[in-house]
C-alpha cells in the first residue's frame, strides 16, 4: 500500500484526485469550482446525502492567505457568525484541505458555553488547494465556505528541530487568556502545545527512512467543569500546535485543557481565571 493511502486509510478518510486548476479563480470558491474530484470522494463519507448550503453569509467565515509564506505553518481562522438571538449556535465545525494527504484537518465541537464557535490555528498545506470550513448548526443544518490557497510541500517539510531537541520540551503547554470586553461575555484563550506533530512524510536525510506519524490527535477544554471545545485533529496541524478559541466567562473559575497524542501521551494545562476574566 502506498504511503499516502496508508495514512488516509488509518484515519478512515477518502483520498481523491488532483484539483482541476482551470476551474479556480482568485478568492472564495463558486458552487461550480468547488465540485472537484477530491471533494466528491470525501463528502459522502463525512456527510452522506445531507444538503450543504454554500451561502454561509451570517453563519461562518474563513480567513486564509491566498499565497502562504510558509506552507508548513499557514495561519487559518474560522469565525462563527451566529449571534444567538434566534436560539441557534454552531455545534460542530470541520476544517478540510482538499489536496492534503489527509484532507480532514480537524473536527471541532462547541457548546452553548463556548462563547461562539471561533478557532484560529496554523496548518500544513501540501499543494495548491481549496481549504473548506463546514459548520453544523444546532438545528442540524450544514453550511460551507471555502478559499483557495497557494502553497506546496507543507506536509513533507522537515521539522524545525531535530527529534532529540523536540522531545526535550514535548508536552509543555501554556494557556493565555484575554478578559472579556463585557462581564458575562466571551473571553479569548490561546493554547500553546510543544509537540513535533510528525507527519511521517518527511524523509530522515541521515537514515533515508520515514518516521512513524506522531502528532496531537485530541484536545478537550473545559471551564468551571463545563465543556468549552473538543477537537479531533490530524498531522495537518502545524508543528507546536497553537489554538485560539472563546469561552463564556461566568465568573472566577479554572480553564482546563487536556491533550492526547497518537502515542497515548496525555498532557494538561490549567489557568485560574479571576472575576474580571484575567488569568
Amino acid at each position: 500500500m502506498k504511503r499516502r493511502q496508508f495514512i488516509a486509510a488509518g484515519l478512515g478518510l477518502a483520498v481523491g484526485g488532483r484539483l482541476a486548476l482551470a476551474a479556480v479563480k482568485d478568492g472564495p470558491g463558486t458552487a461550480q469550482s468547488l465540485e472537484v474530484e477530491v471533494w466528491k470522494g470525501l463528502r459522502p463519507g463525512l456527510f452522506g446525502e445531507r444538503d450543504i448550503n454554500i451561502d454561509a453569509d451570517g453563519i461562518i467565515s474563513l480567513e486564509t492567505p491566498y499565497r502562504a509564506a510558509d506552507a508548513a505553518a499557514v495561519p487559518i481562522a474560522i469565525r462563527g457568525l451566529l449571534d444567538g438571538r434566534d436560539g441557534r449556535y454552531i455545534k460542530r465545525m470541520w476544517l478540510l484541505i482538499d489536496q492534503n494527504p489527509t484532507p480532514v484537518v480537524g473536527v471541532f465541537q462547541f457548546y452553548p458555553e463556548s462563547g461562539g464557535a471561533d478557532v484560529e490555528t496554523r496548518v500544513r498545506v501540501n499543494d495548491y488547494t481549496f481549504v473548506r470550513a463546514i459548520a453544523e448548526t444546532s438545528d442540524d443544518k450544514l453550511y460551507m465556505t471555502a478559499n483557495f490557497v497557494k502553497a506546496s510541500g507543507g506536509c513533507s517539510a522537515p521539522a524545525s528541530k531535530d527529534a532529540a531537541a523536540a522531545l526535550q520540551s514535548l508536552g509543555k503547554m501554556k494557556l493565555r487568556i484575554d478578559p472579556p470586553a463585557t462581564p458575562g461575555g466571551a473571553a479569548r484563550a490561546q493554547l500553546l502545545i510543544r509537540h513535533p506533530n510528525v507527519t511521517g512524510l518527511a524523509m530522515d536525510q541521515m537514515t533515508r527512512t520515514y518516521p512513524q506519524p506522531y502528532y496531537v490527535r485530541k484536545i478537550e477544554v473545559s471551564y468551571r467543569d463545563k465543556p468549552v471545545m473538543n477537537a479531533e485533529v490530524t498531522f495537518a496541524i502545524a508543528e507546536n500546535p497553537s489554538f485560539r478559541f472563546n469561552f463564556r466567562h461566568e465568573g472566577a473559575g479554572v480553564l482546563v485543557a487536556t491533550v492526547e497524542d497518537t502515542e497515548n501521551g496525555h498532557f494538561e494545562a490549567r489557568a485560574q481565571v479571576d472575576a474580571n476574566g484575567a488569568s
